[in-house]
């Protein structure tokens, strides 16, 4: 199924992120500490997520990641440690649902990509994802995966 893929407007968000490297197959060690260090730090401010977690991919080299693994916040929160305060920045994103395992998040990539290309838009900064499924509850075939793309 080729997902639909849309343009939307980003407003700002504030966020509190952990940024590490790894390789793709070691994702799924490193995103849960990561995010139970966020939610610690979060937990100190009495604040909770106002949306799924997410990951920025700064770079999208599979065996050197550059991950920005986090939460999105009501309000800008001060970070601790390695816990880094940012925000999710305003701008034009190319949006689509990906439904369905993880692993096969790339023919998503390539429709949003080919999507992009027949209306003249160019990437323009970290990919993110938001996992809108707890993969512990859900089948990895229903799970749903939001993908942003920046364009500039």
């Amino acid at each position: 199924m080729v997902p639909r893929c849309e343009l939307v407007d980003l407003v700002a968000r504030p966020t509190l992120a952990v940024r590490r490297r790894a390789p793709v197959e070691r994702l799924p060690q490193v995103l849960g500490p990561a995010w139970a260090l966020v939610m610690a730090c979060a937990g100190k401010a009495g604040a909770v997520p106002v949306d799924a977690p997410f990951v920025a991919y700064h770079s999208m080299d599979m065996r050197d990641l550059d991950l920005e693994i986090g939460f999105v916040f009501e309000r800008p929160l001060a970070g601790d440690g390695d816990v880094l305060a940012g925000e999710i920045p305003a701008g034009e994103a190319v949006q689509c649902v990906h439904v369905g395992p993880y692993d096969q998040l790339g023919a998503t990539y390539g429709a949003m990509r080919g999507w992009m290309v027949e209306r003249g838009l160019r990437h323009a900064g970290p990919a993110r994802e938001f996992y809108l499924d707890d993969p512990q509850d859900t089948p990895p075939a229903e799970l749903r995966t939001l993908v942003l793309l920046p364009v500039g």
